[in-house]
């Protein structure tokens, strides 16, 4: 059994800790929140013991692994102290504020040996999976171009102040919607490490962008545009998309949906020539407890294996994450508003 606290029971605290509760290989040592009313209703009614100081929680529970899911601008420090307990992490995205914080916590991850992983949870959805290993195997031929896409209904109208639109605290579209289409396509594609031009336009919030719109590079010499806008009613909820144009086909996918096209005879098995159309779950290995989707218990599990030593520890790394604040930062920089 792995011993796990989590520190943040906020939405993505909630969902995590519904989901190592239902986990066979977990035991809940400990849950930290701010708010006084919080503890008292999860110590009331969940029988885990409860905590308002995360250090005091760790140094009595001694969990294997801290789940960290608070606002960005608490993971440097809280993660940093965890690293240096010996303490497992799991931080939510994006890593840090800045790609020095990351760099940081990185190189600290490496130097004590401890599991390290960030929830970037689109990598364990079965279609940009399959994307992933499309392009690595080559299907599509050379990479030439790629759009990255997301959309949805996050702040459709001016509302009291948040996190979400502090900019000091990881608030706004690029930091908290468009990181995920970023690190999608650092990891299916190439780190994106160069910038050519970017707009961060705020639509209703007074402090913060609203949607994100760049000209990019990758490593790997692919161009493409980055289109991010969570200030869009039309969407009922987060969609993600990406598409990507090679020599020898396209691929376009989303979280449900992956569309490939192979021009000529040589394709892989499973597929054929011309469009090819399947769906998430076709693609999606079956997980233990379901919430939300499919991933969101993956990327737990992986976690969990890999305290267990179970797998490589591959996925969602500190240093992968690091790549994408790295990519955010380019973006912002090179921002013309």
């Amino acid at each position: 059994m792995v011993k796990v606290a989590l520190i943040g029971a906020g939405k993505m605290g909630l969902s995590h800790l519904s989901i190592l509760g239902a986990h066979p290989k977990v035991e809940i040592v400990g849950v930290c929140d701010t708010s006084k009313m919080v503890v008292e209703v999860l110590e009331r009614y969940s029988g885990y013991k409860c905590y308002s100081d995360y250090l005091k929680m760790v140094e009595e529970s001694r969990p294997d692994a801290v789940f960290v899911s608070v606002p960005t601008k608490y993971h440097y420090p809280m993660v940093k102290e965890l690293l240096n307990k010996g303490v497992h992490v799991f931080t939510e995205k994006p890593f840090c504020l800045n790609p020095e914080e990351s760099n940081e916590l990185t190189q600290l991850a490496k130097k004590i040996g401890v599991v390290n992983q960030v929830g970037y949870h689109n990598k364990f959805v079965g279609t940009f999976r399959e994307v992933k290993d499309l392009v690595k195997n080559g299907a599509i031929g050379e990479i030439t171009h790629f759009q990255g896409e997301a959309y949805g209904p996050v702040v459709i109208k001016k509302k009291s102040e948040t996190w979400r639109s502090d900019p000091t605290e990881g608030g706004g579209c690029l930091m908290d919607y468009a990181s995920h289409v970023i690190d999608l396509i650092n990891d299916i594609i190439s780190p994106i490490d160069s910038c050519k031009g970017s707009m961060l336009k705020s639509i209703y919030s007074k402090n913060v962008d609203d949607s994100v719109y760049a000209l990019v590079g990758s490593n790997s010499g692919a161009s493409g545009v980055i289109s991010v806008n969570w200030s869009d009613e039309t969407y009922r909820k987060m969609s993600t998309s990406i598409t990507i144009i090679g020599t020898k086909g396209k691929i376009i996918s989303d979280a449900n949906e992956l569309k490939v096209y192979f021009k000529g005879d040589g394709f892989p098995k499973g597929y054929s020539k011309g469009w090819n159309v399947k769906y998430v779950t076709d693609l999606t290995e079956e997980v233990n407890f379901y919430l939300r989707g499919e991933e969101y218990s993956a990327q737990i599990d992986y976690f969990i294996k890999s305290v267990l030593g179970e797998n490589n520890r591959s996925i969602n790394t500190f240093e992968s994450a690091w790549k994408t604040d790295k990519s955010i930062s380019l973006i912002k920089n090179q921002s013309s508003l």
